[in-house]
């Protein structure tokens, strides 16, 4: 069963896992290369705490297991203590092993991230601190991230204008991405589901709106991916993890929101975007990366198999199309065949090739890094077991 999997993977491996990985001097440490071993010394990624923040307050609020709930609050500290920046505003990019600030540059996708660890954790903890900052990162981007087009995204420290290098690809620069719109959706999700503020609900619509009107293609059921500042399409990308992602962050949004307008505008996107991903992604049992023109790069990607087992059982829980569920199934069992690293005391890799096999050259060869996290494979986790599909 999907539940069982997934419980088993929770409690079994990831969670001992980053357990492994408290730093002593603060948060955790920053890398774990291929071969096991734990870099104490490598720089610490605030897109990595925040997301651990998120996993295991999230995995708390799923078991009630207390021993989680101290890792979180391990995670919140040096956010709250270390990583926002109580001059200028704003959580850093990164910070060396000792807490301090590596790169200080503002990215817009980084908020986003850490209001959604916060807010988790203040639904695990009722911590009015997590909260209260939480807000104030939601200012943050309101007042110094927001262009007449939508969310514009990388700043210097004091928050100029800068290169957007970190969230382009594919070789083209993007000033405005659907990932980082995605994920402010995302987070202003969380945060109104704990403070019901109507500020935070207008602006959560506001970003839906972007994901609707500027980010959805409707005649191809995809996810544009790459725009200039004006928010014009930019390159021809399809990544077939986002848009599988995406199909149930709307949903959840939506739903979070109660309102029925929203409801009703997005109710074909859910599944019409994870049918399509069914079709042109799906193959050998998992899902292959993207498509860049007329180029599909088939390596699998650790978080890319993870979203695609959520997607694809909200699009069954939405649809009651049994092929949803069992496409789910089966990347599961690749994921436990494949993706998941055999060696004790490890998790999962992160790119195979098409064939299964590790590939030594990828983008970021980490079993833990800067963007190598328990984000996606324990939210599919947790995901799974708060569904509860009995399958």
């Amino acid at each position: 069963m999907l539940k069982d999997i997934c419980i088993n993977e929770l409690e079994k491996s990831i969670i001992p896992f980053w357990n492994k990985l408290k730093d002593i001097r603060g948060g955790f440490y920053g890398q774990v290369n291929l071969d096991l071993d734990v870099l104490k010394d490598a720089p610490k990624g605030v897109i990595l705490h925040s997301r651990i923040l998120w996993f295991y307050s999230a995995a708390y609020n799923a078991t009630k297991n207390k021993e989680l709930l101290d890792y979180a609050e391990h995670a919140f500290r040096f956010i709250s203590e270390k990583c926002y920046d109580y001059e200028f505003g704003g959580v850093y990019w990164m910070m060396d092993a000792d807490g301090e600030p590596f790169d200080d540059m503002k990215h817009t996708y980084n908020q986003a991230f850490a209001i959604y660890g916060l807010s988790e954790y203040y639904k695990a903890s009722g911590n009015e601190k997590a909260r209260a900052l939480a807000l104030r990162l939601f200012e943050d981007i309101e007042t110094r991230a927001v262009d007449e087009y939508g969310y514009m995204e990388a700043f210097t420290r004091n928050w100029f204008p800068t290169g957007n290098e970190q969230l382009s690809e594919n070789g083209l620069h993007a000033d405005k991405t659907m990932n980082t719109t995605l994920h402010i959706m995302e987070a202003y999700t969380e945060l109104y589901r704990i403070t019901r503020s109507e500020k935070v609900q207008k602006r959560l619509q506001y970003t839906l709106d972007l994901m609707i009107d500027k980010v959805y293609d409707k005649e191809n059921h995809v996810m544009k991916v790459f725009f200039n500042r004006q928010f014009e399409l930019i390159g021809d990308i399809h990544s077939y993890g986002h848009d599988i992602e995406a199909s149930w962050l709307i949903d959840r949004a939506c739903d979070v929101l109660g309102s029925d307008e929203y409801k009703k505008k997005t109710s074909d996107l859910i599944v019409d975007v994870a049918d399509n991903i069914l079709n042109v992604a799906y193959e050998n049992n998992s899902l292959n990366n993207e498509r860049d023109g007329r180029e599909i790069n088939k390596n699998r990607i650790w978080w890319v198999q993870a979203e695609a087992v959520v997607g694809f059982t909200n699009a069954y829980q939405r649809s009651g199309e049994k092929k949803f569920i069992d496409a789910a199934e089966n990347i599961l069992q690749y994921i436990m065949k494949y993706q998941k690293d055999k060696r004790e005391g490890s998790e999962w890799l992160p790119e195979l090739t098409f064939e299964g096999k590790m590939i030594l050259d990828a983008k970021d060869p980490m079993i833990a890094g800067p963007w190598k996290c328990p984000y996606h494979n324990g939210r599919m986790c947790i995901e799974i077991l708060n569904r509860n599909i009995d399958i």
